[in-house]
């Protein structure tokens, strides 16, 4: 599917963070088994020292800093400003984890001081994929991890699938380079393999993780299926197609959206499938 549009980096301090954070629950639901999943192929040990790449609201930084006791630490950082400081102010007390607004791929981290790279869908929107995982392995050990979870290709993801399909006869689409960052950059099993490898990582292995994602909420079915929609037109792909439209065609794809929606199973939840890729590598 070449119609997604990307994200642009300074956006994540703009429109695209602030529709974020506003959906935070809906999107950690639709997010929960990809997180734990990754969580469990990082293997956090207790003394361990983290770097949480693109950690968001802190929903993986905090069972990974619950990994690390006793002695251990978790940096979560991220670009967005706004999602920093919902995980400042949702941190526990005493938590061995802290946070800063900062771009990975760039910011000075102190060489070898790392035991793991870890990351919940934070490392496909690198400009430049090679620099970016070079600059961040000098900061690990020698011998430390890299774990991430990123999403394979938009086709075998429902979330975009569905919506992008149910507005293909309204919205003409916009073609786009299916390597250029955004969410599906890494969807090319062997393309990221070439890039980890070229970046300097060994032992890389990519395993596919399929799972069905609860998309948007509700007490019913109809409330489930409303809820899903206007997940749909608040962030994601389906958001940016739509973002410059006129009202009648913002109308035109709500009722075909909710109607592709429907047609899915689930009766508090839209059931989907979702598609990924869970990454381990070595330093």
């Amino acid at each position: 599917m070449s119609d997604i549009p990307t994200v642009p980096t300074h956006d994540w301090n703009g429109d695209s963070g602030d529709r974020w954070a506003a959906n935070l629950a809906r999107l950690d639901l639709m997010l929960e088994d990809f997180g734990n999943a990754a969580i469990r192929a990082a293997h956090g040990q207790p003394g361990e020292h983290i770097l949480d790449i693109g950690c968001g609201s802190g929903t993986s930084t905090f069972p990974l800093a619950e990994q690390v006791r006793p002695g251990g630490h978790v940096l979560g950082v991220d670009i967005s400003g706004q999602l920093v400081e919902i995980a400042r102010a949702a941190a526990p007390a005493g938590v061995p984890a802290e946070f800063r607004c900062a771009d990975a791929a760039t910011a000075p981290l102190p060489a070898g001081s790392f035991d793991l790279l870890f990351s919940r869908f934070g490392v496909m929107f690198f400009d430049d994929p090679v620099a970016a995982f070079t600059h961040m392995r000098h900061a690990l050990k020698p011998g430390g991890r890299l774990a991430f979870v990123c999403w394979r290709g938009a086709q075998e993801n429902d979330w975009v699938r569905l919506p992008m399909a149910a507005i293909r006869d309204i919205v003409e689409p916009v073609p786009a380079d299916p390597t250029a960052p955004g969410p599906f950059a890494f969807g090319d099993r062997h393309r990221l393999a070439d890039i980890l490898a070229a970046a300097g990582f060994t032992a890389i292995d990519i395993a596919p993780f399929d799972t069905i994602i609860s998309y948007g909420r509700g007490a019913t079915r109809e409330a489930a299926i409303d809820d899903a929609l206007d997940m749909a037109f608040q962030v994601g792909p389906l958001a940016r197609a739509l973002a410059d439209q006129p009202d009648d065609f913002r109308e035109k794809a709500a009722v075909a959206v909710r109607a592709a929606f429907a047609k899915q199973p689930g009766e508090t939840s839209v059931l989907i499938d979702g598609a990924a890729w869970i990454v381990t590598a070595r330093n």
